[in-house]
């Protein structure tokens, strides 16, 4: 029997299916400046979307943070011991000077913005099947495993939404990751190996961090890429492999790894994709989501670079230009075939009722 979560409340019917928090932003003496990661990205991202007047503070899915009681879904309590050790977080998150900081500290200014982040992506998990789709303005933590963390992640954010959805909502049997950021995803291969339910499609720079080998065994379409690879090679490669993956198993669920690092430029993808080429490969992911019913979540991973946030929310307002993602269609479920049969019947029901 599933634990009892906040996570799977249901958000007011006029948000939009965009999940975010401002305390995923992680600020702290400056030490986030120590990672080129760019910590603030994810509020830039909604300022932007604000700008734009796309979204409003009240019309975005607040993400809680998830309990130790809801990590445990994916990880072991081992693992999760184990971060109660600065050193751990330090070697994880890739910044030396958090091993000399109390972890009380380290749980409340690294940890917890991680601990919303993968929050935001179970609570898109369940947004996009009822929805037809959701976006995580953050998380994406490809590299964290059950027992494992790395690569900035702690938290195996994908394999807990997986779970979660798995465990507790009907109908949701299959999923295919999609993982399109410029590293190889780890995490979530090591976490599904042997598990005939997920389908996993991951295109990655074959020569950069992780080069996990063991990991690669659990990639059923493998897009290794060369340095510096452009956009008329790549798109092509994502467009094929994408369509390939969806026609080769129709999943209930896609969640799409929409990593910006692949961008020209960034000190540690080392493709040379153009921020056109970023928003076209999102739009290429969602037309398949689209045209096959499939609801689709998408969280926002890896990305190195200043410019980052406004490609994203560039991309985000181009799947809303092109009808791809929308308020209205999302709150009618539209596009969601369960929620369809729905109004189908209740409409079925409401003429019955006039008929007697």
């Amino acid at each position: 029997r599933p634990h009892r979560t906040e996570l799977y409340e249901d958000p007011p019917s006029a948000c939009w299916p965009i999940v975010y928090s401002p305390d995923y932003n992680i600020t702290f003496m400056g030490l986030e400046k120590l990672h080129p990661f760019d910590a603030g990205k994810w509020g830039k991202v909604i300022n932007f979307l604000k700008e734009e007047k796309l979204i409003a503070d009240d019309l975005i899915v607040q993400a809680r943070e998830a309990t130790d009681e809801d990590l445990l879904v994916a990880h072991t309590r081992r693992y999760l011991n184990k971060l109660k050790w600065s050193f751990v977080v330090a070697t994880i998150t890739e910044i030396p000077p958090v091993a000399f900081l109390p972890n009380f500290v380290v749980q409340r200014k690294v940890l917890k913005p991680l601990r919303t982040q993968t929050g935001g992506t179970i609570m898109a998990g369940k947004l996009a099947v009822d929805r037809g789709w959701a976006i995580n303005v953050g998380g994406g933590f490809h590299h964290c495993s059950s027992d494992k963390g790395g690569g900035f992640c702690a938290y195996a954010d994908i394999t807990l939404a997986i779970k979660f959805l798995f465990e507790r909502v009907q109908g949701v049997s299959k999923a295919t990751i999609i993982d399109l950021d410029a590293h190889q995803g780890n995490g979530h291969e090591r976490d599904f190996m042997d598990d005939h339910r997920v389908y996993i499609m991951d295109a990655y720079n074959r020569y950069i961090y992780p080069g996990d080998g063991f990991a690669k065994r659990a990639i059923k379409r493998k897009v290794e890429l060369e340095w510096g690879t452009e956009d008329t090679e790549y798109l092509q490669k994502i467009h094929s492999h994408v369509e390939g993956a969806l026609n080769e198993l129709k999943p209930d669920i896609i969640v799409y790894n929409a990593g910006t690092d692949i961008l020209d430029g960034d000190p540690l993808g080392g493709l040379a994709i153009s921020p056109q080429g970023i928003v076209k490969r999102d739009e290429v992911v969602f037309k398949a989501a689209r045209s096959r019913r499939i609801p689709i979540l998408m969280v926002t991973s890896g990305g190195y670079q200043k410019r980052t946030a406004r490609i994203i929310a560039d991309s985000i307002l181009n799947l809303h230009n092109l009808g791809l993602i929308d308020k209205e269609l999302a709150t009618s479920g539209a596009g969601n075939p369960k929620v369809e049969q729905m109004i189908r019947d209740s409409a079925k029901d409401l003429t019955n009722l006039s008929l007697q």
